[in-house]
């Protein structure tokens, strides 16, 4: 006669924790999950850890007899997509933007000049019309002196400057600027000289960049919007950014 083997009580034990095995691969796999989708994604950063940390408590709360805890990666804090926010940095250029304007009001400038804030920093954006001759990059003495008024007001900030050159796409085919590369890339490096050298900024500071046709404003469909579209932006980066600035 055979008799059945027992089972002792430990190995009991032992198949009642197994479960415990795949919960925690599964949590995880979850993790994993939420992270890829962070990575991919363009969520604003503060949000989602929010939501990461509350869905870890949901699962803590029902895992509390494991031995371990899960942490979570602290994810980076982003500026939001608006440039709001708070610090001594966003206030001195809210303050400059306020003077800017103020200056653009009493010289009639605002169909010439515009600001505008934006989640990388304060953008100034002067057509080309006020600043240059057709297809050169020599600046006009008008356009001097508007550079020189508008670098006083920004010669006690901190930050890095980046001027950048912008053209419609018409094409150009000179000796000197052989495409619109070429032309937008000499509009900014002028500018940039003229901050130099006018308003005593630092040179470290500063970069210059030329991008052509490819980063118009409006659709190139009218004499309108290709004036628009020439233009060279002086953004004042926000401080959050200086850490991707070569030193």
């Amino acid at each position: 006669m055979r008799f059945k083997k027992r089972r002792s009580r430990d190995d009991d034990d032992q198949h009642k924790d197994r479960w415990l095995l795949t919960y925690a691969d599964m949590i995880t796999l979850l993790m994993i999950f939420f992270i890829m989708m962070y990575v991919i994604s363009s969520v604003n950063a503060e949000k989602f850890q929010k939501i990461a940390m509350a869905f870890g408590e949901v699962f803590d709360s029902e895992t509390s007899s494991s031995s371990e805890d899960i942490i979570l990666p602290e994810l980076p804090k982003l500026p939001d997509a608006e440039g709001n926010g708070t610090g001594t940095d966003l206030s001195q250029l809210t303050q400059v933007k306020k003077e800017l304007e103020e200056y653009l009001k009493e010289k009639k400038l605002e169909n010439q000049v515009s600001i505008q804030m934006e989640g990388r920093g304060l953008v100034i954006s002067l057509r080309d019309i006020v600043l240059f001759p057709s297809g050169s990059a020599n600046l006009t003495p008008q356009a001097k002196s508007i550079i020189a008024d508008i670098g006083v007001r920004l010669q006690s900030l901190p930050n890095y400057f980046r001027v950048e050159g912008h053209t419609d796409n018409v094409p150009i085919n000179t000796p000197q600027y052989p495409s619109n590369w070429e032309l937008s890339a000499a509009r900014a490096t002028n500018v940039v000289q003229e901050l130099i050298v006018q308003c005593d900024i630092a040179s470290e500071r500063l970069s210059a960049t030329g991008y052509g046709e490819y980063r118009p404003k409006v659709a190139n469909d009218s004499v309108e919007h290709r004036q628009m579209n020439r233009r060279v932006d002086i953004l004042i980066l926000r401080d959050v950014y200086k850490d991707v600035e070569p030193n």
